[in-house]
């Protein structure tokens, strides 16, 4: 036998008796000889799984039932897919196959492909342990990782493993462990030059634009900053969203190595690429869920920074009603095991808890975002905006060693007085194949607006970053860009009746109708009483 053979382990990491690994080849050489061909019945639909539908006589015959998984090959390509049985929409000899599947195995209606037992995956076994609340050693995350890769593991059982992870947590060792894992699901970037830096919020605050100020300060500094970043799932606007309006921002990681190597920086949708591409497939189970277990989380963010090869990372941590994280102990505990991980993987990482109790700026949504950032970069506007993104610039700076420490903010705010930040997002704009000379007035804006008012005097006393993205995303974002809400107030502002509150805009007047609706539902703006002054 082969060495690797000899050293086959069971689930607990037991190394297998001969008899044992003799018992486990023969099950091997079983299986692999259970196959047979079928002709594909196409059915039109994009189910975004891979599940295939058997004859159920046919599939019993050759010791298949529900749920089991098979190999399905044809001309050279291979998909691992679940099974489901019917008795009557396919017939004997037939594989009803998804449109989705059909692409992938390059197969039309009425061809032939291969079906193929599959033995039962590693993974469940890892799974159970982890549910029955016992750690897992590196080969053995990495072995759930790949096989999630590979498809070798339902969308059930991914789920069992979120669960698991959020009931029974994650240890530090397996922490770093799953960031690995997640890191070598993909591509890296490896530029082969450096200082490599990044940043990253971990979300809960609308129109938080800080990544599009933050990046051209940092590059026209000469630090590397490779951002990737999410499009929208709950809020009006994603990173990716707000770039795509002055610029592409689907690239491969080919071509955002050409681009970061020719302007240090630039600001890419991470879809696009394939790094570190298993956190996309354990976030579409988070997502719905709503779990965020908190290793998961700090795997998830940080494999993503290692995988492009940063060493310089800020870490931003909103707090407050509405944020994510609503105290100061949870956002201390958390900001502490970044720095703890990101220093197992050769990082030097700071986490900044900032307020996160209200949006940052004063647009929410695509157009109206990158217009508080062409402002900022120019010179100018939400005071908020510019603030929080001179504290992240700086402090990657000082991270970097290229200011002192305490002189980061500084050196951030002089790049946009000095006009270098502007002229480094021109470079970045014109690179991603954007009009670098666009203005402000370029920006396709809404025609249809709406203005809220004050129906009652008071002072704002909050203003709601999940209520505000409703309202935006009702109003069409963050498909349409020119949609969203620009405020007029913040927190702490008084207003008498009939003062502008913000204003709503749509590319239609019957999404603009339905926003106003949608103001009745999710009331953001919160006023309360003077204690002194005309009262109504």
């Amino acid at each position: 036998m082969m060495k690797h053979e000899k050293n086959m382990k069971n689930s607990k990491g037991m190394v297998l008796s001969e008899e044992e690994r003799e018992k486990r080849e023969k099950k091997k050489e079983l299986w692999e000889k259970k196959k047979y061909v079928c002709q594909v019945k196409l059915i039109d639909i994009k189910t975004g799984r891979n599940i295939v539908v058997l004859n159920e006589k046919e599939a019993e015959e050759n010791d298949i039932y529900n749920g089991y998984r098979v190999i399905l090959k044809h001309n050279g390509r291979e998909i691992i897919a679940i099974v489901d049985l019917s008795s009557k929409m396919v017939k004997q000899g037939e594989i009803g196959l998804f449109g989705d599947i059909a692409e992938e195995l390059n197969v039309g209606d009425r061809g032939l492909i291969q079906v193929k037992h599959m033995e039962k995956p590693a993974s469940l076994e890892f799974i159970k342990l982890k549910l029955d609340g016992e750690s897992l050693n590196e080969d053995q995350i990495s072995t759930i990782i790949g096989e999630l890769m590979k498809n070798r593991i339902s969308e059930a059982e991914q789920s069992a493993f979120v669960a698991a992870v959020y009931m029974k947590g994650l240890g530090e060792d397996e922490t770093v462990a799953l960031t690995k894992s997640i890191v070598n699901s993909g591509e890296k970037l490896e530029l082969g030059k450096g200082p490599i830096a990044d940043k990253h919020c971990i979300g809960g605050v609308a129109g938080n634009r800080t990544t599009m100020v933050v990046v051209p300060i940092v590059a026209a500094a000469g630090i590397y900053i490779p951002k990737t970043s999410s499009r929208a799932i709950t809020s009006a606007s994603g990173t990716a969203d707000t770039m795509e309006v002055l610029a592409d921002v689907d690239f491969n990681t080919n071509e955002l190595r050409e681009i970061v190597k020719k302007a240090k920086g630039a600001m890419v949708w991470g879809g696009g690429t394939n790094i570190a591409s298993a956190d996309d497939k354990l976030i579409k189970i988070r997502h719905p869920l709503s779990l965020d277990p908190r290793g998961m989380l700090l795997a998830s963010i940080l494999a993503k920074k290692h995988a492009v090869g940063a060493k310089y990372v800020a870490i931003d941590i909103p707090i407050g009603r509405g944020a994510k994280i609503l105290d100061m102990p949870k956002a201390e505990m958390l900001g502490n095991d970044f720095i703890r991980i990101g220093k197992r993987l050769g990082m030097s990482l700071e986490s900044l808890i900032t307020d996160g109790a209200e949006p940052v700026g004063n647009g929410i949504g695509g157009a109206l975002e990158c217009r508080d950032v062409v402002q900022v970069l120019q010179g100018g506007g939400p005071n908020d905006l510019k603030s929080k993104s001179t504290l992240l610039a700086g402090k990657i700076l000082e991270l970097s060693g290229k200011v002192p420490e305490g002189k980061g903010r500084e050196t951030a705010e002089m790049m946009i007085t000095n006009g270098n930040a502007w002229k480094k997002m021109q470079e970045i704009i014109e690179l991603q194949g954007g009009n670098p000379k666009i203005k402000e007035d370029d920006l396709p804006i809404g025609p249809h607006r709406h203005t809220i008012v004050a129906e009652k005097g008071g002072r704002i006393s909050h203003i709601d970053n999940k209520d505000i993205n409703n309202i935006a995303r009702a109003a069409g974002c963050p498909r349409d860009k020119g949609a969203g809400v620009y405020l007029h107030r913040v927190k702490g502002d008084r207003v008498k009746p009939g003062d502008p509150l913000f204003d709503i805009y749509a590319e239609s007047e019957t999404k603009l109708d339905f926003a106003i609706k949608a103001v009745d539902v999710w009331k953001p703006v919160e006023l309360e009483k003077f204690l002194l002054g005309t009262m109504r």
